[in-house]
């Protein structure tokens, strides 16, 4: 069996790396890029990532390369994975995603869909393409970014909780899987970041109540990069997220539920 050094180099290797226009994607890339990393950035917006692999090119002397897809589109995805079929890729980070707010029975069928398409089956289908070559070299990873959302249920935020467990769960079976073949998978959970979730969802609450006062995504993502070269299967920045994930353990689920309620409705 292959056993995973105690670190991780992030040198040399190349990252392809989803949703890197933005938040926590765009966060990702320049921690990656400042170690040295070759990057593959992934996003609807083209001129944006762009622009951003050209900055990082010249800021870090990195190789860097864009890929203009819309991961909620099967095609789109299968074009994706036909374009680096023959690339090395060490590093995948699972980042894209997105949210939605109000009662289940409210929101349109098409928007609920769209968001299992990419919280879910975009991060299997890419891990499915990626993974199995990372087994054969018998190194690299996946970080696949869930949500502390994924620890309890969420009313009004119902499907979007739903994927972030499925995420968590999907992410930590492929670590158990993955052990002793040298190739690392991380479930990295933040809570509220400050990104353009909030405006994404049309729910200014966030903006205005949660999302001004969360971190930055800058401030969170090195801590994912450690846990990955650390090999641990997930990580939970800040004290206060930590031992709410634990204590959502041990309550009552019907009591998670009304208080994600209460704190989403208000």
């Amino acid at each position: 069996m292959i056993g995973l050094s105690a670190s991780y180099s992030y040198s040399g290797i190349t990252a392809l790396v989803t949703g890197a226009s933005s938040g926590i994607g765009a966060a990702f890339a320049e921690s990656l890029a400042a170690k040295g990393a070759n990057l593959i950035l992934v996003a609807r917006s083209i001129d944006v990532l762009d622009e951003q692999a050209a900055r990082l090119r010249s800021t870090y002397g990195v190789e860097t390369e864009t890929a203009g897809v819309d991961l909620t589109d099967r095609s789109a995805r299968a074009g994706l994975f036909d374009r680096y079929a023959a690339r090395r890729i060490d590093l995948l980070v699972n980042n894209a995603g997105v949210g939605s707010h109000g009662t289940f029975a409210e929101n349109p069928a098409e928007n609920a869909l769209r968001l299992i398409e990419l919280n879910c089956a975009a991060v299997v289908e890419l891990a499915r393409a990626f993974l199995p070559s990372m087994v054969r070299e018998a190194t690299g990873g996946i970080i696949n970014v869930g949500s502390t959302a994924g620890f309890q249920p969420t009313p009004r935020m119902a499907i979007y909780g739903a994927t972030k467990a499925f995420v968590v769960s999907f992410s930590q079976a492929l670590s158990t899987e993955c052990r002793g073949t040298g190739v690392r998978v991380l479930a990295f959970c933040p809570g509220a970041v400050a990104t353009n979730f909030g405006v994404g969802l049309g729910e200014p609450r966030w903006t205005d109540r949660i999302i001004s006062r969360a971190p930055q995504p800058e401030s969170v993502v090195p801590g994912a990069l450690e846990a990955f070269s650390q090999s641990r299967s997930m990580y939970v920045p800040g004290a206060l997220n930590r031992l709410a994930a634990l204590a959502v353990r041990f309550a009552p689920r019907y009591l998670t539920a009304s208080i994600a309620n209460k704190l989403l409705s208000t």
